[in-house]
Parts: structure tokens; sequence; C-alpha cells
């Protein structure tokens, strides 16, 4: 009889055995190569981390570019262009590429290769934010690089601009014009706000795919009761219209990845967010992060989202229709 007055399914069961999608943002435009030697730089370097962490379990790879000859962040397409086929020859994986680009890049810069590329997703930062990454530079004395220093320190004075016009004008250039979906970058729940009235204005179509960041200095912190209170006010803003991910700058990458997964979100790690492995050890490449949280939630009994799994769910359009 006690099976009878029981609901169907158990609100803690709901979750239990879902499927996770894995991002490896596998560069960035955060750290420098004075911070680790095992940050991707040429596009070598960058084509053979990506294609690793896709066969480590990464369903999708979050890609920005970088000048071979000292790691600056660049915007060229020329240089995407030297990785980007390689990659999507040798896996099945879906690639993410950005739009937020580095720091000081104009948005005509941070859309260049995009637009080349016509790419299946691309990251989309839902609002500008006091970008600060000064702090950094006070762990490091001696740089590989001249620019290295002043390209961190000069944050203390930077907005990352994100406007509602920019935000506008990407969706309609890619979005509508090339069929690629967005990975909403949220760093703070005023984010949640804009994307909500950018929905309103018919910009995107649900469901979107929100990539909630935590611990970036000009962002959200990265204390737990964040992540609970940016899922519940995701969940009042779009219901059931949306997927989440999470992921948290440095140490936190993590216990943030794992506390998403359990409660029935995506993840992504990378070098791009953190450097690390464990406590005060550099991670060997961006495939051992992903292999690390792979186990991790394959022993809470998750299942691990192929890339074709992670395009059903995301509505993509598709490896074929990209323009690489």
């Amino acid at each position: 009889m006690l099976s009878q007055t029981l609901p169907k399914t158990l609100p803690w069961r709901r979750h239990v055995l879902s499927k996770v999608i894995i991002t490896c943002a596998v560069t960035g435009g955060i750290h420098t190569p004075t911070m680790s030697d095992a940050l991707p730089i040429t596009p070598n370097e960058i084509a053979e981390q990506a294609i690793a962490a896709a066969e480590a379990g990464a369903a999708i790879l979050h890609l920005h570019a970088r000048d071979p000859k000292d790691g600056r962040p660049t915007p060229d397409p020329a240089v995407f262009m030297e990785f980007l086929p390689r990659i999507k020859q040798a896996t099945d994986a879906v690639i993410n590429i950005t739009t937020g680009g580095g720091l000081n890049m104009t948005v005509e810069d941070r859309l260049a290769a995009p637009l080349k590329a016509a790419p299946e997703m691309c990251s989309l930062n839902m609002g500008s934010m006091n970008f600060a990454l000064h702090p950094l530079a006070k762990r490091y004395s001696n740089w590989k690089y001249e620019w290295e220093e002043p390209y961190l320190t000069g944050t203390k004075d930077f907005i990352f601009r994100n406007t509602f016009g920019d935000i506008e004008r990407i969706y309609k250039m890619l979005g509508e014009e090339h069929g690629t979906k967005f990975e909403h970058e949220c760093y703070d729940v005023g984010h949640l706000y804009n994307l909500a009235h950018c929905l309103d204005q018919g910009w995107f179509r649900p469901p979107v795919f929100l990539q909630l960041i935590f611990g970036i200095l000009g962002g959200i912190g990265p204390d737990m009761d964040n992540l609970m209170f940016m899922k519940r006010t995701a969940d009042k803003l779009f219901g059931k219209d949306y997927h989440w991910s999470v992921l948290a700058a440095g140490r936190h990458q993590m216990p943030f990845a794992t506390q998403a997964a359990m409660m029935g979100g995506n993840v992504r790690v990378g070098l791009e967010d953190s450097l690390f492995i464990g406590r005060g050890k550099l991670a060997s490449s961006n495939a051992e992060q992903v292999a690390k949280i792979r186990r991790i939630l394959e022993e809470l009994g998750h299942e691990i989202a192929t890339p074709d799994e992670a395009r059903a769910t995301l509505g993509l359009k598709g490896a074929d229709k990209v323009s690489f």
C-alpha cells in the first residue's frame, strides 16, 4: 500500500544517472605562459591538447587562439584556422569558439574568427564587468615575455565590454546568419536577468545553455550559497527552457563542478579556468583535468554525454554545417 501513496518520481531521484556534458576550455585568454608550461600556446599545442581532452571525455571544446611567438591572446582567424580543421578531423567533439577573446580586443576583433568559422557554438558574455586579473601578477617576479605583467596589471582599470547592443549584434551575425548557438556566460546574477531580457526581445531560441561562473574578481564569488542562488534565479527566470553548466576559477574548479553535477547540471574544466589538478600541483594537460572530473562523476553514478548527445540536448546545427 505504501507505493500507492508515493509520487511516481521522487524529487531526489530526478537527476540520478543523468548524462553530464563536459566542456573543456583549452587555453583561454586569462593565464599567461609564465604561469604553467602546460598551457597550450601554438596551434599545434592547442590542437593536440584539445584532441586529447575530447578523447578523455569532453563533449565540447571551448577554444581561444594565441600568438605562437609569445603566447599573447590573438583574434586572428588565420591562427584559428591552423588548429580548427585538425581538431574537427580528429574528433567529433562540438567546437565552441570564444566571442570574448582577450583583454583589450574590440568587438570586431572578437567576432573575426567566429564569423569565418561559423561554428556550432560560441561563448557569449552576458554583461559588461570589471574583469580583474591584476592580483595574479603579484604571484610572479620572473616573466617569460614582457607583455605578460602589464597585460595583467592593466585590468585594475579595465571594463570588459558586453553591452546589450553588442549582444544583439553577436546574436544577429552569428545566431541568425550562421545558426550558431551560444554558451551564455553569466558571471553574476544580473547577467541572468540580462539574458531574460534578451529572450524577451526574441534574440535567442530556447532552450538556452547557461554557463554559471564563479570566482572571477568582478563577478560573483566562489561560495556554494551563490551557486544555489544562481540556480534558483535561473529556475525562476527560465523555467524548463534552459540547460546549465558550472565553472569556477582556480582551486574551486573541481568542487563546484562536482556540486553542479549533483544538482543536475553540466560541468566545465580546462586550463583556461584553472592551471591546477590538486592542491599546489599544476595540471600536466587539459586531458588530465577532464579525466579527473569524469572519474569523479562516474564514481557518483553519472554517465558522461557523448558529443552527439550534447548536440541533441543543446539543439546544435551539426558539425557538417560549419565553415572549417
